[in-house]
């Protein structure tokens, strides 16, 4: 995309200019397309990757929120000083026309957070509501670029330009002469809301103060402090408070605070203002600002971050591709660098995950903001293999969070506080791949005990997270069970949960084996393969098991409700997305699927669409689960079709527009992956050194590793519409196989590729040219039972069934299995037999299911045991058999206390509704704490699935202390919250009864959380102890689920 040069800027173009040339040199500061160097041969390197960065791409919606900024920060910057627009949920929308100011920090994620302290210059009075003002932009007057932004203020006609270093930004406000300077420092008016604010001036020329922010995704909180000085004084100044503006005032607190300032435009139009920042202290923030900008030269700034960018970008150094191809790759790369972030001051403090102010050791750096779940896919090992200090510095600083909070790993950290966003224990593979790339100076020792306590361990730790949600019954089963415990930000994840625990449990014995622990190594290996447990032969896909074992009844992906994100046991995404989810056996998987020639044409239907969404089955390029998805065809002997999909997905999702990614950046993940594939590698496993290979799309890449060493690729036939590679040299030798060696990520070396736009379909298809899986403890096959999930069978019913088994690896031989059930009036005929699979690859044999008469109400699973002929235990299926109740009523109930008693009803922890186990008059409940309002609560969705209306009473006992109200508030038909009468306590502290009755519940998990109802507290503290549900009508599957109730 072309851009025009502002108006603006050419009044300030000679002073930058000088700035740049003094600080750069004569460095060439934009360059065409490269052609072949003159009588060499060879493609010229570009000269200035700093000239193909386009900070737009990716600030505007396309397909999803894309989520990056365009403002100005250093490598790895704590101050990333950038636009907040009047829309964009985590700061600033392409499509907007209004700037809300010029805040501090910024993050490319899925949720509204950071943004602190927007600054706004404008002119004129400062209105009732300083805090909403915005400035009306065009694209027209705005520019970007690797260590300057830059745009004209249309409604005060206000210029301004952004520069900043690692922890110190720099603006420059130039104003209509004779004008109303005002500069507004909204200090309460965070992206994700402020728990408080200060503001203070603290003479005429600097104010200082602090913001206490809700953390990420509205989890936990962090407070951060700055400090502003002025190039001049300012004549006049004031606070506000809300819609309450001060003139004068000095001090300001509270959310929706802030302070402005006035300046005098008789003499000078121009204001410049540095601003430090620190997590420690303001005092921190001014010396970060002091030591980092000494001066007052804004050009200069921007010319020596440009410097430091090229610099970083100059570590992969590309040529041989058309100007869109450098613009999409260099902005890539340059996303790849944004985060983690500096977290400690100038000084080496940093506050920690206790919040105790810390030294980092000298000659080392504290980071923080790790994406975890999308970053240690691909931008790990990027980073470490091109900064192998940093990066680790960047693994010990995790080591360091984990200490400071009881020994349990952080999970997405961002400042000095957890987020527990996603699912899996991320911060371990993570670890493990700096570890595998080439990190320097890792505590690997230090980490294995902290990461194997969460491996076997659950517990509540700080604001409420748990590292691994009911990892003992994971340990035990060999999966998550997709229960309530698996409950995540999306819905239910048993699935999910369990392939990326598997990748974590592998990541762990790759660490113990790096420290020569083999007993460790061992148990995490066998762990790693917990993905079989999941694998369902029936229908060819890893899938979710309930407490009883049983999968899903139904086919494998089955299509989501409206609304849904994502399929039922998977978090975002689907069945189809994570089926390829197990990067360290996938020979392993698609053995278990069937071979080569069942999964070939699956993957082709799957790639069938690049950019699908989490609820559809195909490709969702745009998010982190299906990293590696294209390279599963190196493991089938099909290579030229990984080559293909990675061309499409370069050409076709990438561009150079505003829109130009394909999904969530989330802090360089997706970046990372288009600059990997653009090379012609991604890594494969997790905690492995392992590249698997597709083609390059540049015809010439130098990269040097921070080790020293280097890596060279000439492929002079790259081209878009040629990605098939017909040849391929390592340091001079021929080599055939699709993955890289192990040592290549850190020795380096020569690639020659030969590339065509025809593909070759004979080259490196053998068995033995696949990249590398980890096949220790696979199991020779595994069990199942069709119909398998929830069986609606009403007393008297017979239901014809199929026992089976598939072989996974090598010869399972005859496998023999029993059937039993819970309760007398189940029977399965025959109950036991055996499976010949010494000649085939699937053995089956009919059985019949049988349910008495008078058998109870409820869920009565026929659970199945399969053994080899040696006793090895197999991975077996399941059924639940549901007998309805007469009378039709769905009933739940949760008995709460110090461990809750869940019949089909679950108490849901939130974040504005947390709750306590106590004791009062001798019975025990569980009482609202740290200020929630309120109490979720979840009906299971097997019974009660949602839509209505339903007819329900629902009976709570509560505790009746105080004389306030309470009512309850339920997710209705028509996706309206209501509210019932409210209940009035009476101070009489004992506990008492209420009962409510409605006809149009929709209980589609509405509420936060993915609640059915919750009880509104008001002010008080609630007190609940027995909550009771009965439902009837619409699609409700009549069970009494409620011990008491049969």
């Amino acid at each position: 995309m072309t851009r025009t040069e502002p108006r603006f800027r050419r009044r300030w173009a000679a002073l930058a200019a000088a700035a740049a040339v003094l600080a750069v040199g004569a460095a060439t500061l934009a360059t065409a397309p490269e052609a072949a160097a003159a009588g060499s041969g060879a493609t010229e390197l570009v000269k200035d990757p700093t000239a193909y960065v386009d900070p737009f791409i990716g600030t505007q919606k396309g397909t999803d929120w894309e989520n990056t900024f365009p403002g100005v920060t250093a490598p790895f910057g704590m101050m990333q000083f950038s636009p907040d627009t009047a829309s964009g949920p985590t700061g600033y929308d392409y499509s907007s026309d209004a700037i809300r100011g010029f805040s501090l920090d910024h993050f490319s994620g899925g949720c509204s957070s950071f943004g602190d302290i927007p600054i706004l210059p404008v002119t004129g009075d400062v209105g009732s509501d300083p805090a909403a003002r915005t400035e009306h932009f065009s694209h027209e007057d705005e520019q970007a670029a690797p260590g300057s932004y830059d745009v004209r203020l249309q409604d005060s006609g206000v210029d301004v330009r952004l520069g900043a270093t690692t922890r110190t930004g720099i603006a420059d406000f130039r104003y209509p002469a004779g004008s109303t300077a005002q500069v507004l420092v909204k200090s309460g008016t965070s992206l994700g809301g402020d728990l408080s604010a200060d503001v203070h001036i603290v003479n005429d020329h600097e104010l200082a103060g602090t913001t206490t922010p809700h953390g990420l995704c509205n989890n936990s909180q962090y407070t951060m402090y700055f400090d502003i000085v002025f190039d001049r004084p300012f004549t006049a100044h004031g606070t506000w408070q809300g819609g309450t503006v001060t003139p004068g005032s000095d001090h300001a607190t509270g959310s929706g605070s802030g302070a402005y300032l006035t300046f005098d435009t008789a003499t000078s139009t121009s204001v410049t203002a540095k601003i430090g920042m620190s997590y420690v202290s303001e005092a921190g923030a001014a010396a970060n600002r002091a030591a980092e900008i000494p001066g007052w030269d804004t050009g200069k700034v921007q010319a020596q971050t440009r410097k430091d960018w090229r610099d970083v970008l100059r570590k992969v150094d590309v040529g041989g591709a058309s100007k869109d191809e450098l613009t999409v790759f260099y902005t890539s790369l340059y996303r790849c660098f944004q985060s983690p972030s500096v977290f400690n001051d100038v000084d080496g403090r940093y506050i920690g995950f206790d919040d105790a102010i810390h030294r980092v050791p000298a000659g080392h750096t504290q980071y923080a903001t790790f994406s975890d779940w999308d970053i240690y896919r691909s931008l790990a090992p990027l980073q470490t293999m091109l900064y192998p200090q940093r990066a680790g510095d960047m693994a010990d600083s995790l080591l360091r969070d984990a200490q400071q909070q009881g020994g349990w790993w952080p999970k997405w950290p961002s400042q000095n506080m957890t987020g527990n966003v996603m699912n899996g224990d991320n911060g371990v593979p993570l670890f493990a791949q700096y570890v595998a790339f080439g990190a320097t100076g890792v505590d690997i020792r230090g980490a294995l005990p902290i990461m194997e306590k969460a491996a076997n361990h659950s517990e509540k730790v700080g604001w409420g997270w748990v590292e691994r949600p009911g990892v003992e019954e994971y340990v035990k089963r060999g999966y998550a069970p997709n229960d309530a415990v698996s409950q995540g930000d999306h819905g239910l994840q048993g699935a999910s949960e369990t392939l990326e625990w598997a990748t974590d449990d592998f990541a762990i014995s790759q660490l113990a084996a790096a420290v020569g622990d083999h007993a460790a190594a061992d148990t995490y290996a066998k762990r790693g393969q917990n993905w079989q447990n999941i694998f369902d032969p029936a229908t060819g896909y890893l899938r979710p098991r309930d407490d009883n074992g049983a999968f899903p009844a139904g086919p494998g992906f089955q299509t989501p409700p409206a609304g849904a994100f994502g399929q039922d046991g998977y978090d975002e995404g689907n069945a189809a997305q994570y089926n390829f989810s197990v990067q360290q056996d996938l020979a392993g998987l698609v053995a278990a699927m069937g071979g080569a020639q069942a999964v070939v044409p699956r993957l082709d239907d799957f790639f069938s669409q690049l950019n699908a969404g989490g609820n559809a089955p195909y490709d969702w390029a745009g998010n982190e689960i299906d990293t590696t998805a294209p390279w599963v065809y190196d493991y089938v002997g099909q290579p030229w079709k990984t080559q293909e999909v990675t061309r499409r997905f370069e050409t076709q999702l990438f561009t150079t527009a505003p829109d130009g990614l394909p999904g969530n950046d989330d802090n360089g993940a997706l970046s990372s992956e288009y600059v990997w594939a653009a090379l012609g590698m991604i890594p494969a496993t997790p905690g492995t050194p392992t590249l698997a290979l597709n083609s390059p799309l540049v015809k010439r890449a130098e990269i040097s590793l921070g080790n020293g060493r280097h890596i060279g690729i000439q492929a002079p036939k790259a081209a878009a519409d040629a990605p098939y590679v017909t040849s391929l040299r390592l340091d001079g030798r021929g080599y055939t196989s699709n993955a890289l060696p192990a040592d290549f990520a850190t020795r380096g070396g020569e690639l020659q590729v030969d590339l065509s736009t025809r593909p070759d379909t004979h080259r490196a298809t053998a068995a033995k040219d696949a990249p590398p899986s980890y096949r220790a403890h696979e199991v020779p096959a595994v069990g199942y039972l069709t119909p398998t999930g929830t069986q609606v069978t009403p007393g008297g019913t017979s239901l014809p069934g199929t026992v089976g088994a598939s072989v996974l690896a090598g010869s399972a031989g005859r496998v023999h299995w029993t059937a039993s059930a819970d309760v007398p009036g189940v029977t399965v005929t025959p109950s036991s037999g055996t499976l010949d699979l010494s000649h085939a690859r699937t053995a089956t044999t009919p059985v019949t299911i049988k349910v008495a008469d008078g058998t109870p109400s409820g869920y009565h699973p026929v659970q199945m045991a399969f053994t080899t002929a040696t006793g090895q235990a197999l991975p077996g299926g399941a059924a639940v058999l549901t007998v309805p109740a007469a009378d039709g009523d769905a009933t739940a109930c949760d008995t709460l206390g110090s461990t809750d008693t869940e019949c089909g009803l679950r108490l849901r922890d939130n974040g504005d509704g947390h709750t306590v186990p106590v004791t009062l008059d001798g019975r025990s409940g569980r009482s609202t704490t740290d200020g929630s309002p309120y109490e979720y609560f979840d009906i299971d969705n097997t019974v009660v699935p949602g839509g209505g209306p339903y007819h329900a009473t629902v009976t709570i006992d509560y505790y009746d202390h105080g004389t306030g109200s309470w009512t309850l508030q339920y997710d209705a038909v028509g996706n309206t919250y209501k509210n019932t009468a409210p209940v009035v306590k009476t101070g009489t502290d004992t506990w008492k009864t209420a009962t409510f009755t409605v006809d149009d519940a929709a209980f589609h998990n509405g509420e936060n959380a993915g609640t059915d109802f919750r009880v509104a507290n008001g002010g008080d503290v609630g007190t609940l102890g027995k909550v009771h549900v009965a439902v009837s009508g619409g699609n409700v599957l009549a069970l009494h689920l409620c011990p008491d109730d049969n």
